[in-house]
């Protein structure tokens, strides 16, 4: 039995209340996350286990976002990937406190900008894709930080159908991203 049916097993069944496959559900993902971490951040070692133990928090927290039909592996791998950002810019943001800005700096952030305004152009064209009951309540909730109900009186669609919106609109979203890879 290869680690992907081994680990969806052992958490559907700790998922059904069954706490001994749990632990060994978090065990054996704690050992593939090692190795998918460390592969990740080869110059720096001795961050992995804190990282472990995080992404196994945020694992732990998130398991009612599991859905059985997804891979367990690209689900934690993405909760994990998350932890890494999240690790990476804290790192970044303490180093650029210790480094003095040189004269390249304003074609550093130039870069940034041009780069920012690349992807608001990109996300606009992906979402034009979309009819309005998915787009908006996608643009509103998820870029503009609105409710579901401030979402559904801007766009008078009811509360379930904004959030059936913005669920289907981002699976047609990854759908389209998948096809143009």
């Amino acid at each position: 039995m290869d680690i992907e049916e081994r680990l969806r097993g052992l958490l559907l069944q700790g998922l059904d209340g069954d706490a001994g496959a749990y632990q060994r559900f978090l065990k054996e993902l704690s050992a593939h996350l090692r190795a998918f971490l460390r592969r990740r951040l080869a110059q720096r070692p001795d961050e992995v286990e804190d990282l472990v133990q995080e992404t196994l928090l945020a694992v732990h927290n998130q398991r009612h976002t599991y859905r059985s039909d997804m891979p367990v592996t690209a689900w934690a791998h993405a909760i994990a990937r998350y932890k890494l950002i999240d690790w990476l810019r804290a790192h970044a943001a303490r180093e650029a406190r210790h480094e003095p800005l040189d004269d390249n700096a304003d074609a550093l952030f130039a870069t940034s900008d041009s780069d920012a305004a690349e992807a608001r152009r990109d996300l606009g064209q992906l979402l034009g894709l979309l009819p309005d009951r998915q787009r908006l309540p996608i643009v509103h909730m998820k870029l503009e930080g609105l409710s579901v109900v401030e979402t559904a009186q801007r766009t008078g669609l009811s509360e379930s159908a904004v959030k059936v919106g913005v669920h289907r609109g981002l699976k047609a979203l990854a759908a389209k991203l998948r096809g143009m890879g």
